[in-house]
């Protein structure tokens, strides 16, 4: 569909030469036709009309009038009695047209049908963001912001913003730091690459990352020039004898609720990989990804708190809020701030300030609080939903993970083929994801499903798991 746009002159880059001998009707009907030809002007366009068109390039109204009524007589425009002026379908040429790219476009795969009912992992309820509280914000911050927030500022973010994470993360999370210490990023992907960068800077060549896990770390990393070396996890978290055993002086761990197994470091083993990040002066790069929402224990803190000049801790409203808004924030240890802030500085300037401005005070009116409060009531509905379904459909299907976030996991018997399981559910419009798909090394294990239901009703859970529940 062509783009409808609003008022009487909608601008089109045209240029008229002056000092040319050419007539500038001539000049004018042939830019409008090359626009058009080269899909500038696409199909079904409005044209500014022949008043604005005229204010707009200078010259005389009847001027314009007389080049739209020969450029309708020869196809290229369409009008009717009180309707705009707009390009006539089947206008572009042949060389230009859309349809005809110069560089065939690869072939991918045929899309899916959409699924009935998707338990894809990560996903919070976008249905639930809050839009009029954060609308109320937003109009706060564009009523309440000064001159100075408005222009080239600190690329760490808005004072404003930091004092308030600064403050809400030792209350809620136990981190340690002042707000000169956080650097607000575009969501998790630009504060990864900012610390890896600095990393990087330091001579740091290998990373380990947990095995089951993101294998997105992996693809970053390989992007920095930076190895990523699986390391094995259990029950209780990283095995910290194997990181020991790697050599490597940077980790990055998701220690509150493990992706995707959905264990949390056990304390010992904080403890021990504290020790190990002291002793070898490395680096614990913490993925707090939904640490907000937990439900059969007591919230657990961020590992910065035991360790903040080792621990760079990564967080987010991407699962709390929406990943839409694309605001993160990095704690920083003090000999990686410097680097940070410079790359930050010249990536972008610093992120938006609007956002940052209404984040704030979302979270210091309370009102960040009441939306956790409410979701987490909501995802544990989900969950329990999840629980009681299986075990009155599949009960021999065992679920880990339950403590905290909106996935699970489901293990399935020890003869089953995971893949099977998943082609099989497909096949009936529900989606399932294997273990397997998350595990780095050769090594396998057993058959395992990662079960999302943060962006699922309480029906669908249901409807969906009735519907594999003989795959089980």
């Amino acid at each position: 569909m062509p783009i409808e746009w609003a008022g009487l002159g909608p601008e089109v880059l045209l240029e008229l030469d002056r000092t040319r001998p050419e007539p500038l009707r001539v000049q004018l009907e042939r830019e409008l036709r090359d626009a058009i030809r080269s899909g500038r002007l696409g199909a079904g366009e409005r044209l500014p009309s022949s008043r604005a068109m005229a204010a707009g390039l200078g010259i005389s109204r009847g001027l314009v009038i007389e080049c739209y009524s020969q450029l309708q007589a020869e196809g290229f425009l369409t009008s009717r009695t009180g309707s705009a002026t707009r390009v006539a379908a089947g206008a572009l040429g042949p060389a230009s047209s859309p349809a005809r790219s110069l560089t065939p476009e690869p072939a991918g795969p045929t899309p899916s049908p959409r699924l009935s009912v998707d338990f894809c992992p990560g996903v919070p309820d976008l249905t639930s963001f809050p839009r009029a509280d954060w609308a109320r914000a937003m109009r706060d911050a564009c009523r309440d912001a000064t001159p100075r927030e408005l222009g080239y500022g600190d690329p760490r973010g808005t004072d404003t913003l930091r004092e308030v994470l600064a403050g809400y993360l030792r209350r809620v999370r136990g981190t340690v730091g002042a707000a000169e210490r956080i650097v607000i990023s575009g969501g998790f992907g630009q504060g990864i690459n900012l610390v890896l960068r600095s990393l990087a800077g330091d001579g740091i060549r290998r990373v380990a990352i947990e095995d089951p896990g993101d294998d997105e770390y992996h693809e970053i990393s390989a992007r920095l020039g930076i190895e990523a070396v699986p390391v094995p996890i259990d029950e209780r978290g990283i095995d910290v004898d194997a990181l020991g055993a790697t050599g490597v002086r940077a980790v990055i761990l998701t220690p509150t609720h493990q992706f995707p197994t959905g264990s949390g470091l056990a304390p010992e083993r904080r403890q021990a990989l504290v020790a190990w990040a002291g002793e070898r002066e490395a680096t614990i790069i913490e993925d707090d990804y939904d640490a907000e929402f937990r439900y059969d224990r007591d919230p657990v803190g961020a590992l910065q708190g035991l360790a903040p000049e080792r621990v760079a801790l990564i967080g987010t409203v991407s699962k709390s809020l929406a990943p839409a808004l694309r605001l993160g924030w990095v704690v920083c240890p003090a000999r990686l701030l410097e680097s940070v802030v410079e790359d930050k500085r010249l990536s972008d300037r610093g992120s938006p300030t609007l956002e940052q401005l209404a984040l704030a005070t979302l979270i210091e009116s309370g009102r960040y609080d009441r939306h956790l409060r409410r979701m987490r009531d909501m995802y544990g509905a989900r969950r329990d939903t999840l629980v009681r379904t299986l075990a009155e459909h599949a009960p021999h299907v065992g679920l880990n993970g339950l403590a905290a976030g909106f996935h699970a996991v489901a293990c399935l018997r020890a003869d089953a083929d995971e893949q099977a399981v998943v082609d099989a559910a497909l096949a009936r419009s529900i989606g399932l994801y294997g273990m397997s798909s998350y595990r780095l090394s050769a090594v396998g294990g057993p058959p395992q499903l990662v079960l999302g239901f943060g962006n699922l009703t309480v029906a669908a859970i249901k409807r969906g798991v009735e519907t594999v529940a003989d795959l089980l």
